[in-house]
């Protein structure tokens, strides 16, 4: 008999102590807890009929929540989403890369007002850049025994299930990269409540001076970094675009000298594009343009006179390491490809050898929905329609982007294509366009130097966009297979 969740996380079910607001939108009790002696909480307050008096508006700052009118003045000084000071870390545009606006035409010809014949002409185009590119991507569809006490836990539904599902293969194919281990820095990108983080450091148990950066623009609730205050691994949030964000200028990494690991789950367009920029551009060549400078010459600037003695050649080894490398992997899930943009795509250069611009990646990226779009019912996405970092984020609707539904019936998707395909097609050409993004992001992590794949994680039913990017530097992947 299949197995049924708690009364208590049905949808219609009021849990004690929570909110009795009814939140129409989700056709669910509010989950927050009501203030002591009172039916609501404070954001619902004023459904109470005592406080029907006070009026409560949208804030001006960010209208995904209220406040009371006769109170706005307070709260603009101390709202979460009111400008607050750059911190360190922030440097305008560093992971932008170089923005050639004369590339993009100032106005493009709508998606649904391409006629047949352009159409067919982009497909064309389209198979002739993708020949010789492998669809066929190997499966990595892997588990790790840290998660599997949750993945049997009778108490999590279907939805939590399948996100299990992805964090624990994902941990997986981490460990089978050698990635997992002590004295190393991971960097969550997209990192929403640090789910995946969190996981990555139930695996990795008591090991020593581990530490979690956790890059996320938008305030998070219900966040599960808050959990883990453990002496050996330290968890840090970063509230940032990963557009600005200069990992030189993190503490921890400016002090420690601890290899970086990039992970993501669901990872959504172009924040793919700046989380590898960010790591093996502007992080990784930073090391190099130090290491320009003989390394006795470097550690004489850095002391005092009375400490400048030129270093020894042991010396220097045991201070950097023939085998270290400032950032030892990637490990990213990927997904949201029409949500990429020419201006930030690390790709540009695969593009321009294969005769391609920025106007075909435009629509190149539009048709990548079509890889999933119609197929939602099947998948975790069919619940999935909330976009990350809105406010109420709860189990179900996890760091996934919805797909793009709405971009696509407005300008370009199922319903405003000419019909000269059939939903078998349309699905292969998105799937073709994605990989055609990919490989030039394959591309450029070869081009620094990183051994890189491309592979399936999970499978289909679980999450549609189920393709995993990982990279290692070549000599250290090199190096794993000689031994095997």
């Amino acid at each position: 008999m299949e197995d049924r969740a708690p009364a208590s996380h049905a949808p219609g079910f009021l849990a004690e102590g929570r909110c009795s607001y009814f939140v129409e939108k989700k056709k669910r009790f509010c989950r927050m807890v009501a203030a002591a002696g009172k039916r609501f909480c404070g954001e619902h307050a004023g459904a109470a009929e005592e406080e029907n008096s006070r009026k409560r508006i949208l804030c001006p700052l960010d209208p995904k929540h209220t406040v009371y009118e006769d109170q706005l003045a307070k709260h603009l000084k101390k709202c979460n989403s009111r400008e607050k000071p750059k911190p360190d870390f922030f440097i305008q545009d560093i992971n932008a890369g170089l923005t050639d606006e004369m590339e993009i035409p100032e106005q493009l010809v709508p998606f649904s007002s391409l006629s047949e014949e352009q159409l067919e002409n982009l497909i064309r185009k389209l198979r002739k850049a993708s020949e010789g590119l492998n669809s066929m991507l190997e499966d990595h569809i892997m588990s790790h025994p840290a998660l599997n006490d949750a993945l049997n836990d009778p108490k999590n539904g279907d939805c939590a299930v399948k996100h299990l599902k992805q964090q624990a293969s994902i941990l997986g194919n981490i460990e089978k990269l050698k990635l997992l281990g002590p004295r190393r820095c991971f960097v969550e990108f997209g990192a929403g409540k640090g789910k995946l983080s969190h996981w990555v450091d139930i695996a990795l148990k008591d090991a020593e001076n581990v530490h979690f950066l956790l890059v996320e623009k938008v305030t998070t609730r219900f966040k599960v970094d808050g959990k883990h205050k453990k002496k050996n691994s330290v968890f840090e949030r970063l509230q940032i675009d990963i557009q600005h964000l200069c990992l030189n200028r993190i503490p921890v990494l400016q002090e420690g000298r601890l290899p970086v690991v990039g992970i993501g789950k669901h990872l959504c367009g172009v924040a793919t594009d700046l989380a590898l920029r960010c790591l093996v551009e502007t992080y990784a060549a930073s090391f190099e343009e130090r290491n320009e400078e003989p390394l006795a010459k470097r550690v004489k600037n850095d002391k005092t006179e009375k400490e400048s003695n030129i270093l020894s050649e042991e010396e220097n080894e045991k201070i950097i390491p023939e085998t270290w490398n400032p950032v030892a992997g990637i490990v990213i899930a990927l997904c949201c490809h029409h949500r990429c943009d020419w201006r930030h795509y690390v790709g540009k250069e695969y593009f321009k050898a294969l005769g391609l611009g920025a106007v075909d990646f435009y629509y190149f990226q539009r048709m990548s929905s079509w890889a999933t779009c119609g197929m939602r019912g099947t998948s975790l996405e069919a619940s999935d329609i909330t976009t990350k970092g809105k406010d109420d984020q709860n189990y179900d609707n996890e760091e996934h982007d919805d797909g793009g539904d709405g971009d696509r019936l407005t300008d370009g998707g199922p319903d405003g294509v000419p019909g000269i395909l059939t939903a078998e097609e349309k699905k292969n050409i998105g799937q073709l366009c994605k990989l055609l993004i990919d490989q030039g992001r394959l591309q450029y992590l070869q081009q620094k130097g990183f051994s890189t794949a491309l592979q399936y994680y999970t499978d289909p039913s679980v999450s549609l966009e189920n393709v995993l990017l990982t990279a290692v530097p070549a000599h250290l992947s090199s190096s794993q297979e000689a031994t095997h």
